[in-house]
């Protein structure tokens, strides 16, 4: 076993010795030693429950004859960061939480590891940790909150963040709004709806690293912790069978969680982490990808925000593994024979699988719409692409043209959009946000709800080389790279220059003469770094473009 290394032997005495000093006896130390990296803590709603997780997955550990070990890392609450300058630390955090769990993984050599995240950046940086190690483990997540109620309507955290635009143009007053708040994050799990933390949470079960359930049983709910104890009792007979993380994400893996993220309509943010997970798993997956599962994957669920139904109503239809059983009745959707977090092929998962409700799962010959939810877009505004969710956009805005409003910051462009100045037609550019610019590409959830909020999401477009909130929807195109702040294209649009939108054909222009740019390019000078110590300063020197997942540099 693995943690031989730091048990057996006379050499090792010193080291046991210091394992009894936290009370662990013979018998647990001669047990395999089972990592538990888990992002419990006391500011994030869908991370407050965690530790009840955690004992559950340990109870399954011990259940199966391990010894678990835990240990935590940091989670930001991308909500409470939201609009200032917490925000530029969210991405980036990313890279810490890998960081942090490799490092523990590598001084303490675990023999397997299960990994207990549950919001934005926590899960993928747990992904890219457990692939970089590359020891048998899995991930189960902390499991939705359920959507509030307000008024005899569902209601989740992106409804409060439009309710400010509607106070601002008179539909709703403080009072309601007040009312709103108090309703709509009735407990703790993973913001309700297809966000960034629910995608990835599916996403990781559909990429086989989690098990069935992962990413749609709620929070609150006791099959939430029946999964632990099945997570801890998984990771042992992974353990006994040696496969390892790199033996189930493999590039077929991949691209059957790129085809469940298409039939989900997931949050572009996953744009930026797959091809992040990817890069540590050796697996090579250009942006290109994207459009070619895109092509053939059909979107059938319709899910907050994009849609009205919940995580919760998906989970009751059969969840991820419904889904999945419903694509891999078209050709070239789903590999089913690649090995998952069961010990099992996909195949053999998927055989019990079967869709309760088709108001929540369409057919696959009937879907929402015949393509799949994100498209990257390529052009002369963004040579190296840019993102949206094409399944939350109007179908009057697949295809649009209008005059640039330009911002170098999202708090100018919030004072535009709710003071009025915004104007149907418009297309709304917020620049310097990108990983290097922003720094750390901050989300821009308080722009696009606002923009909601004020009635204009059928008729304004927002583009941006920062990302959005897995809670966007509309005409919202991010990650455009080259970023301004390394003098992308888009650092040389001006007020009024024409933009022209054309996402049937996944293309992102500006009419701009070639002789116009080359004098503007002559002109632009790299912005002052926004934040000069410290972390974030130091992400900035190192972070490579939105078009590669954002990731480090390696020197």
């Amino acid at each position: 076993m693995r943690s031989d290394i730091i048990k057996k032997g006379l050499e090792r005495a010193p080291h046991r010795s210091l394992m009894k000093a936290m009370g662990y006896t013979d018998e647990e130390i001669s047990r395999p030693l089972i990592g538990v990296a888990h992002a419990h803590n006391e500011i994030i709603p869908g991370h407050i429950h965690l530790d009840k997780i955690l004992e559950a997955v340990k109870t399954g550990i011990r259940m199966a004859g391990g010894t678990p070990i835990a240990f935590a890392t940091i989670g930001v609450c991308d909500g409470i960061a939201m609009g200032h300058t917490g925000m530029k630390y969210s991405l980036a955090s990313r890279e810490i939480i890998a960081d942090s769990v490799e490092i523990m993984g590598m001084a303490h050599p675990f023999d397997a590891m299960v990994l207990i995240p549950n919001c934005d950046k926590i899960v993928p940086g747990m992904l890219m940790a457990m692939l970089r190690l590359n020891i048998p483990a899995l991930m189960v997540s902390g499991g939705p909150m359920l959507t509030g109620r307000f008024r005899g309507q569902d209601t989740h955290l992106v409804t409060v963040f439009e309710g400010i635009g509607k106070v601002k143009s008179g539909q709703m007053d403080e009072s309601e709004l007040t009312e709103l708040e108090n309703a709509a994050c009735p407990g703790c799990g993973s913001c309700a709806g297809l966000f960034t933390a629910n995608s990835m949470n599916c996403l990781t079960e559909a990429l086989g690293l989690g098990l069935p359930g992962n990413g749609t049983i709620p929070a609150v709910d006791a099959a939430r912790i029946r999964l632990a104890k099945m997570a801890g009792m998984a990771v042992m007979d992974l353990l006994a069978k040696d496969i390892k993380p790199r033996d189930i994400a493999t590039r077929q893996a991949f691209e059957n969680a790129m085809a469940v993220d298409m039939a989900l309509g997931c949050s572009t943010n996953t744009v930026l982490h797959i091809p992040a997970i990817a890069r540590e798993a050796e697996v090579d997956l250009p942006l290109e990808t994207f459009n070619e599962v895109s092509s053939r994957v059909p979107h059938v669920c319709s899910l907050i925000p994009g849609g009205s139904h919940s995580m919760q109503q998906l989970n009751e239809a059969g969840g991820v593994q419904a889904v999945m059983a419903e694509l891999a009745t078209l050709p070239d959707t789903i590999n089913l024979e690649v090995m998952t977090a069961t010990g099992r092929t996909m195949g053999e998962n998927l055989k019990t699988a079967a869709v309760r409700d088709r108001e929540i799962i369409k057919p696959a010959a009937a879907p929402y719409h015949k393509i799949g939810g994100i498209a990257i877009l390529f052009g002369s505004l963004a040579p190296d692409g840019g993102a949206v969710k094409q399944s939350a956009v109007s179908p009057e805005m697949l295809v649009h043209s209008g005059p640039a409003r330009v911002f170098d910051s999202e708090e100018e462009a919030q004072e535009a959009i709710l003071g009025g100045q915004i104007q149907p037609g418009d297309v709304v550019v917020l620049r310097y946000l990108g990983p290097r610019g922003g720094p750390g590409m901050p989300e821009m959830l308080s722009p696009t709800s606002a923009i909601i909020g004020m009635g204009l999401g059928n008729s304004v477009a927002l583009i941006t080389d920062g990302r959005f909130s897995g809670g966007t929807q509309g005409a919202c195109i991010g990650h455009v790279s080259p970023e301004a702040a390394l003098g992308g294209p888009i650092a040389l649009l001006r007020e009024g220059d024409i933009i022209k939108i054309n996402i049937k054909e996944h293309s992102l222009d500006m009419e701009v003469a070639e002789d116009e740019l080359a004098r503007r390019r002559q002109q632009w000078q790299p912005p002052e770094p926004r934040i000069k110590t410290g972390y974030a300063a130091r992400y900035a020197k190192m972070v490579t473009s939105g078009s590669t997942g954002a990731v480090l540099k390696d020197s």
